[in-house]
């Protein structure tokens, strides 16, 4: 689905992303782990094409999202839907509303088409009771699942999480990665997830990637990365799970 061939990027004299290889199958969740700072947001932004590689390629289906422009990275960027660290809702509108948004504005879908298409995104991320709500109205779970329902809102062959569990206590970890999984098996979406959590994020991911130096120094199944043998991929894991088990 997606491939990662040599992608560089520095920002001034800082070399953050240094030859980045990695290929994303379709139909799975893929997890990128790694650092706090070390380039995940980074390489996430190259996916959707928010930011240009110094050199090196990404491919959607085989497309060069470096070689796009204008409307063209715009049909690439079709295919896919974000959900942001922090939700990214507008306070102002309601859950309803947030969720109907991007095909008010990217559609010319009828007001009856996409309240039918709002709803059935509210019901599956268990929201269907709350669409008069307002985000400062909203549980932080509430809120990650309502932004769900905006990023599966046109059915995008793609979602990146970012960092999706960052600041929820363990309940609600596990509850935003038990919907992750149960929209994925729903909908069949490719999944990215950037995330720190271990070894929560085991559980979900189909293949995991590591983050490290610029570089990708593992990508295996979780089993396989859980038992690496890889000393940088071991003190990872061990330190970021009893720094997660102190919190």
């Amino acid at each position: 689905m997606i491939q990662l061939i040599d992608l560089c990027k520095s920002f001034e004299q800082q070399q953050v992303l240094k030859g980045v290889n990695l290929t994303i199958p379709r139909g799975q969740v893929t997890a990128i782990i790694g650092r706090s700072g070390g380039g995940k947001s980074v390489l996430l932004k190259h996916l959707i094409g928010l930011m240009r590689p110094d050199s090196g390629q990404v491919l959607v289906d085989g497309t060069d999202l470096g070689r796009l422009r204008g409307k063209a990275l715009d049909q690439v960027r079709e295919k896919f839907g974000v959900l942001f660290q922090g939700c990214a809702l507008f306070d102002s509108l309601t859950v309803f509303d947030n969720v109907a948004f991007p095909l008010r504005e990217k559609t010319r879908l009828s007001e009856s088409e996409i309240a039918t298409r709002t709803m059935q995104r509210l019901e599956a991320v268990g929201l269907a009771d709350m669409p008069h709500k307002y985000p400062a109205e909203l549980s932080g779970g509430m809120k990650k699942r309502a932004a769900l329902a905006r990023a599966l809102i046109h059915d995008p062959q793609i979602i990146l999480f970012d960092e999706p569990t960052t600041g929820l206590d363990p309940i609600l970890l596990n509850s935003v990665h038990r919907l992750i999984l149960d929209a994925h098996k729903r909908f069949g979406f490719t999944a990215v997830v950037v995330s720190h959590d271990i070894p929560e994020i085991f559980d979900i991911a189909q293949t995991v990637a590591m983050l490290h130096d610029g570089i990708i120094v593992e990508h295996d199944k979780p089993e396989a990365i859980m038992t690496s043998a890889n000393p940088i991929v071991r003190q990872f894991i061990t330190g970021a799970s009893d720094q997660h088990g102190q919190e």
